[in-house]
């Protein structure tokens, strides 16, 4: 069996020239620890950031979509003023003053191979590539919070979803090697500017990767941990499961020091819940049993538990919804019971997500804001439609699309088979949602990418500065409810309440 023990501290080539070894986060057995004391790691990711996704910043289709639309409607010098400054109001030093304020010691960093190569271009990186990234590195470690650099959208894309800025229903990664290769190039290149920053936590090689054959994941990852592991053999590994970080039934014995995450979605914290969250003994136990199948691989090794993915979405007035603050009320018990299951099972975690246009985020831009006035119509027509998929209500279009998901499933019945497979608390891929994903989140999302790109034609420097300067936290919002929830999980290592990790959950 595998062991998730770190290596030696006798060991010379895990040695930096400029950082003592104590110094790094490390993996030793069911902890992750800082010089022998265990650190639970507790924050959110910044999504939306330097990997932009749609349902966050209010555009549909996907990112290198939106830019190539918004380049063409802007011109090349307002297009980098605007996405530049984007970058730099998007998270600044009142945003990790205030993270660091609710108890939270870790940020997880998303981001596009799009901001280090072009793919005209590649294994050339971009001077300006790390311009941001360091930024932001060096802010969060300035009040006492840890980054994991996480690698959401790799060439080729590691999985069929906008999220991995991948506008086809292939994860195409798998079949080409030259997509890995350049992968592997990428992570070295930022192995080498990071391997004595400390502040860092580690490496997310891979977001919610979906590789059909599942042994081709795992030998991609056994490749990446020898590469960067040359370069950089202090910093820990975050390596995720497979069909979107919950599947782990082709690995082996774990790499070391290396945690083994999981994504945690629960469909009760959405509009596609199959009911109303009451906190009835069987959802609640749905719940466990999903945590503890999607955990069974690190209690098995006996290694730490990092959910690098989970959370509800929240509804406001203008979704139509009469009994909106009811199922908000719903989907804040959802979170409070993952938080207790996550607790118990002493579980490091990155709730989804930091900050957007009012969806999902511990913040977000406020009402009054110029880019959320410019385009309101837009976000609310895109809501309509169930434009992008995260979180969309189809309640407006579930009738039009009913026939055909019917005679889809009556002419090919091996839909339901189709990968990846649904099941558990968070099933969504049925012959519906594989419909609506090539339909609407495809085929209408990149149409109406030239609509939301209108919105911003004619638009001065000063104006575009205005709303790239909606996302600064000074004309954010807070959503106070959740932040004071993650707030008082922040101390209960405090307190030593937790349970032990092999107890059941």
């Amino acid at each position: 069996m595998g062991s998730f023990q770190s290596k030696s501290k006798s060991d010379p080539a895990s040695t930096t020239k400029m950082s003592n070894k104590k110094d790094f986060l490390r993996v030793d057995g069911e902890k992750i620890v800082l010089d022998g004391d265990e650190i639970i790691l507790k924050g959110a990711a910044i999504g939306g950031w330097m990997n932009m996704e749609n349902f966050i910043t209010g555009y549909t289709g996907h990112e290198h979509q939106v830019r190539a639309a918004l380049k063409e409607v802007l011109g090349e010098e307002k297009y980098e003023f605007f996405f530049d400054k984007f970058l730099e109001y998007f998270f600044g030093e009142e945003d990790a003053k205030f993270f660091a304020s609710l108890g939270l010691n870790c940020l997880r960093v998303p981001v596009n191979y799009h901001h280090f190569e072009d793919d005209m271009n590649p294994r050339v990186f971009k001077k300006e590539g790390l311009k941001h990234l360091d930024r932001v590195v060096d802010i969060c470690a300035k009040y006492g919070i840890y980054t994991i650099i996480d690698l959401h959208a790799a060439p080729g894309g590691q999985n069929f979803d906008w999220h991995s800025d991948n506008a086809t229903h292939k994860a195409s990664f798998y079949d080409h090697k030259d997509f890995q290769d350049r992968t592997i190039i990428l992570w070295e290149h930022l192995a080498r500017h990071y391997k004595d920053n400390t502040w860092v936590a580690g490496y997310n090689p891979l977001n919610e990767p979906t590789d059909e054959k599942h042994v081709r994941l795992v030998a991609f990852y056994d490749k990446i941990e020898k590469a960067i592991r040359k370069i950089d053999p202090d910093h820990i590994l975050f390596l995720d499961g497979n069909t979107f970080a919950a599947d782990f039934s082709a690995f082996g014995k774990p790499l070391p020091n290396s945690v083994y995450t999981c994504h945690d979605y629960s469909n009760y914290g959405f509009p596609s819940a199959p009911e109303m969250y009451t906190g009835t003994k069987e959802q609640v136990q749905l719940h466990k049993d999903n945590f503890k199948r999607k955990t069974a691989y690190m209690r098995k090794h006996k290694g730490p538990v990092w959910v690098g993915e989970w959370g509800p979405v929240y509804q406001n007035a203008h979704d139509g919804i009469p009994n909106w603050e009811k199922v908000n009320d719903s989907r804040f018990d959802v979170l409070n019971l993952q938080l207790g299951i996550y607790d118990k099972a002493r579980a490091s975690w990155s709730i989804w997500l930091y900050k957007d246009i009012g969806f999902q985020g511990m913040v977000y831009t406020g009402e009054e804001t110029p880019y959320v006035k410019l385009l309101g119509d837009f976000i609310q027509k895109q809501k309509r439609l169930a434009a992008n998929k995260w979180g969309a209500d189809d309640s407006h279009v579930k009738d039009l699309f009913a026939p055909i998901v019917e005679w889809l499933s009556s002419n090919a019945p091996t839909f339901k088979n189709r990968y990846p497979a649904k099941g558990g608390v968070n099933d969504s891929w049925n012959t519906a949602g594989h419909l609506a994903r090539l339909v609407r989140n495809i085929l209408l999302s990149e149409e109406m990418v030239k609509e939301y790109a209108e919105y911003f034609r004619g638009k001065n420097m000063q104006e575009l500065d205005d709303l790239a300067k909606s996302f600064h936290f000074d004309n954010c919002t807070q959503r106070t409810r959740l932040n004071k929830i993650l707030k008082e999980d922040s101390k209960r290592g405090e307190k030593g309440i937790s349970s032990s990790a092999n107890e059941k959950v």
